[in-house]
């Protein structure tokens, strides 16, 4: 899976954007926080859950589980926005 073209990101200070640039079913902003920056960051490039779970629990102290259902959770809303390519 990976972030769409139509997704790009900005970052400004602590605190990163996703703007829909030509998406059709999602005109808006999304407003990453550190957790979920992370995780867009890491589809930018073709990748699977399980990578992104992977490289949370190396960058961050955190267990496992928790990453993981992060991950999903992020994973998730960035399908209801049609913002990944599977």
């Amino acid at each position: 899976m990976k972030l769409k073209p139509d997704f790009i990101t900005q970052q400004i200070e602590d605190v990163q954007f996703m703007v829909s640039v030509g998406a059709l079913s999602f005109n808006g902003i999304v407003r990453n926080n550190e957790t979920a920056a992370f995780i867009v960051d890491a589809l930018k490039e073709e990748t699977t859950e399980e990578k992104i779970v992977d490289l949370l629990c190396a960058e961050y102290d955190v267990d496992r589980e928790t990453a993981a259902n992060d991950v999903a959770g992020i994973i998730e809303k960035l399908r209801e926005i049609n913002a990944l390519k599977e």
